[in-house]
């Protein structure tokens, strides 16, 4: 057996048995030095695509995961999700498509006050994070999303966020954006923001917690 072949059956085999998802260094560490986990990946993708389960990057990381258009097969067979409230995508939407972004941000795009509740459930389920602060008047605490947002929706990186037109489409955006609304640049560098620091706590207004 060849190394290619020998070094893409422990990638498949590692992956399979993995509880999440894997990044090339991941791989590399419990592979032999000089192992070609790129080329093993490569090898995978082709091997399983147009099958039943699939090879995806998902937040830079790779994982076995059922074909999307297989996905109504396995409704019977997995938990009911957490279902987020109207108030809840929309601010999720918002820090997608806007981040780093401030509480203040965030009401002005949906035209109310951001509910505690609100946040506190993104946060909870690990869909957003506090990122820093940014450096104006009050030093307001900006949020972004998470390598779980990108798992949930399967994404490999935020600038895979689909376009607002096709959002509206399918029915997951329906707010009066600005004309500046778009998918935001991943490795664009952020001047006006600082580091969070020991003690940060989120922000909220909490004599109004409408959604």
């Amino acid at each position: 057996m060849s190394d290619v072949v020998h070094t893409e059956r422990e990638v498949e085999a590692l992956l399979f048995a993995a509880a999440g998802p894997l990044s090339d260094a991941d791989l590399a560490k419990r592979l032999p030095e000089g192992a070609d986990v790129a080329g093993a990946i490569a090898a995978l993708q082709a091997r399983y695509q147009g099958r039943g389960v699939e090879l995806v990057e998902v937040a830079g990381r790779w994982r076995f995961q059922t074909a999307g258009d297989l996905a109504w097969l396995m409704t019977d067979e997995r938990d009911e999700p957490r279902r987020l409230s109207k108030a809840a995508q929309e601010t999720l939407a918002i820090i997608a498509y806007h981040q780093p972004v401030t509480r203040a941000e965030i009401e002005a795009v949906r035209g109310v006050q951001a509910s505690k509740g609100t946040l506190d459930v993104l946060l909870e389920l690990g869909l957003v994070r506090m990122r820093g602060r940014r450096r104006t008047p009050g030093r307001p605490i900006t949020y972004g999303t998470t390598d779980a947002f990108l798992e949930h929706y399967g994404l490999a990186s935020v600038g895979d966020l689909p376009g607002a037109a096709e959002m509206r489409a399918a029915g997951l955006l329906s707010l009066d954006l600005p004309a500046d609304f778009a998918v935001p640049d991943p490795n664009a560098p952020v001047m006006d923001e600082d580091p969070l620091e020991d003690g940060d706590q989120p922000e909220f207004h909490t004599d109004f917690l409408g959604e």
